[in-house]
């Protein structure tokens, strides 16, 4: 996007300064799923999901279509520039890749479910890119809430790696990590649920069309 990708992840002594809280307002209520947009106070029983697949619009369209899925928002995570904007993000000087938050509801749909699903709608060996979109911001990444979803999330990934291989893919590059040591941080208004704003615009999701096994 905007020709700004970089491929090389930055040290975090050399990552933009960002600034201490976000200076953009946000709208209240989710466009799709009429649930609030900021969800930092996640409703009793309800968990957290913490993906980074490509460019942020798509991932979240995806997301917010999965039954049980509650709330969606887009944002950055996984670097160390704190409240950084979509420009600095795209110059590669923050660490962060784009992310969809997904907050769901674990009766209606299980955390295996949606890292599946997060599997099957990126090819998540490309690095850092996604198709056509090529810089750090576009890393496949899970950020796990708990030692329950880290576990999921390594079972699910071997188990589909084998059958990427069959098919002629690499390894799996997907970041998996603790989203304690990171943060999230709310992407400007404008590009939550972008493609309801704009059901014409980019989309970049590209499957490999292969399903992940299920246990």
């Amino acid at each position: 996007m905007f020709n700004r990708a970089k491929s090389t992840m930055p040290a975090p002594e050399d990552t933009l300064p960002g600034r201490p809280e976000r200076p953009w307002a946000l709208a209240e209520r989710h466009r799709a799923l009429d649930a609030p947009l900021v969800t930092d106070n996640v409703p009793e029983g309800y968990q957290v999901a913490l993906f980074g697949l490509g460019c942020f619009w798509g991932a979240e369209e995806i997301f917010w279509q999965v039954p049980g899925v509650w709330s969606t928002s887009v944002g950055y995570a996984g670097g160390t520039t704190p409240h950084p904007s979509y420009e600095e993000v795209c110059s590669g000087r923050t660490g962060h890749t784009e992310a969809v938050r997904v907050v769901y509801d674990p009766a209606k749909v299980t955390y295996a479910d949606l890292v599946a699903t997060f599997y099957e709608v990126h090819d998540p060996t490309q690095g850092y890119r996604q198709g056509n979109d090529v810089g750090t911001q576009y890393r496949s990444a899970i950020y796990v809430e708990t030692p329950e979803q880290e576990k999921i999330a390594h079972e699910i990934t071997e188990r589909y790696q084998p059958e990427l291989t069959a098919r002629g893919y690499g390894p799996i590059t997907t970041e998996i990590r603790p989203a304690a040591e990171t943060a999230y941080y709310y992407a400007e208004d404008l590009h939550q649920q972008y493609l309801l704003k704009n059901p014409y615009g980019y989309r970049c999701h590209s499957a490999t069309g292969i399903r992940v096994p299920r246990a």
